[in-house]
C-alpha cells in the first residue's frame, strides 16, 4: 500500500496544471517563455493573476492530497514523508511532460500543510513578507525554503530527525531549483511580481 501511494503521489505531481492552462488558453508551451517554469509565478507573467492563483492552488492541492492519502491509508510518517517527496518530484520532473516542470514551491507548501500546518503558516508569512518587500517571488521562495529546517526543529514534536532530514532536503531542492532566478536577481534581469510577458497565441 505504501509503495502504491508513493507511486500515485509522483503521478499526481506529474499533472502540470500550468502547462495545460497556457497550452489551452494560448496554444504555446509555457516552458519556452518567461522563466521556463510551469509554476504559478510564470503563469501570472503570461496569463495574469487569476490563472496564476488558480494554478498555485491546484499545485498546492496535489501536495496536500498526497500527504492526506498517506496519512489516511497508512498512518505511517515515513510513507507520508516519501509521498511528499514524490509529489514534489513529480511536479518538478513530470512523467507526462518530458520531465520538465516547475520549481515545486506551491506543491511543497501543500504537502507541508498536510504534515505540519503551523510550520506552513509561519513559512507562508515569511515568504510573502519577503515578496512584499523585494517584489521578487523567487527570493521569497528561497528565504522561506532556507527557514524550513529551523521551523521544523522548533515547532514539530515527534519524529524530529526524519522530519528534519525531509525539511532540509526540501529546502536544498528548492534553493537549487531557484539558482537561475538568483542569478537573474544579481544581474538585475529577474521579473518582479506583477510584470507581464506578452506571448502571441498560436491557437
Amino acid at each position: 500500500m505504501g509503495l502504491l501511494i508513493i507511486a500515485f503521489s509522483y503521478l499526481l505531481g506529474s499533472i502540470s496544471f500550468g502547462y495545460l492552462f497556457v497550452k489551452y488558453l494560448k496554444g504555446v508551451d509555457i516552458r519556452e517563455h518567461g522563466s521556463g517554469s510551469t509554476g504559478a509565478t510564470n503563469i501570472m507573467r503570461i496569463l495574469g493573476v487569476g490563472p496564476g492563483v488558480t494554478v498555485f492552488l491546484l499545485d498546492a492541492l496535489k501536495g496536500f492530497f498526497s500527504v492526506y492519502a498517506a496519512k489516511t491509508l497508512t498512518g505511517n510518517p515515513y510513507i507520508e514523508i516519501a509521498s511528499a517527496v514524490a509529489v514534489v518530484a513529480g511536479h518538478n520532473w513530470p512523467l507526462f511532460f518530458g520531465f520538465k516542470g516547475g520549481r515545486g514551491i506551491a506543491t511543497s507548501l501543500g504537502a507541508l500543510t498536510g504534515l505540519f500546518p503551523k510550520v506552513t503558516l509561519i513559512l507562508a508569512i515569511i515568504g510573502f513578507s519577503v515578496v512584499g518587500l523585494s517584489k521578487f517571488v523567487s527570493l521569497g521562495s528561497v528565504v522561506g525554503a532556507v527557514s524550513l529546517p529551523f521551523l521544523i526543529w522548533f515547532f514539530v514534536e515527534g519524529h524530529n530527525i526524519p522530519y528534519l532530514v525531509f525539511g532540509t532536503f526540501l529546502s536544498l531542492l528548492a534553493v537549487a531549483r531557484h539558482i537561475p532566478n538568483l542569478k537573474r536577481i544579481r544581474a538585475g534581469t529577474e521579473s518582479k511580481i506583477g510584470q507581464r510577458i506578452k506571448v502571441d497565441s498560436r491557437k
